[in-house]
């Protein structure tokens, strides 16, 4: 056993599930505080990192594979909604020249 894989196994679920749900937190307080589109964005990219953690956690902890095979899809998920946020993100900047999420308040009805 080399010593990366004897320091890997050091570490439990506990502190794994407890690194994505800071990550969760971080992302949820960061969508919920900021008002430019992109660092909303960010935000909510950084929340599916926390559950891709906690499914990788749980893969590992359970000894079974369909975690590391459910965090593919979440990931492809993932780059599709980033393609989509980005170009969204652009076309809004270029009616308003603004990022300010109170800015376009009159979609909301």
């Amino acid at each position: 056993m080399s010593i990366l894989a004897a320091e890997f196994s050091s570490v439990s679920l506990a502190h794994m599930l407890l690194l994505a749900g800071v990550l969760m937190a971080i992302g949820l307080a960061g969508f919920l505080s900021r008002r430019n589109l992109i660092v909303m964005f960010l935000c909510t990219e950084l929340m599916f990192q926390a559950a891709i953690v906690a499914m990788v956690a749980f893969g590992r902890w359970y000894w079974d594979f369909s975690g590391q095979v459910f965090v593919i899809f979440i990931l492809t998920v993932a780059a599709a909604e980033a393609a989509l946020a980005l170009a969204l993100v652009v076309l809004l900047y270029r009616r308003r020249s603004t990022l300010d999420a109170e800015s376009w308040t009159e979609l909301r009805e």
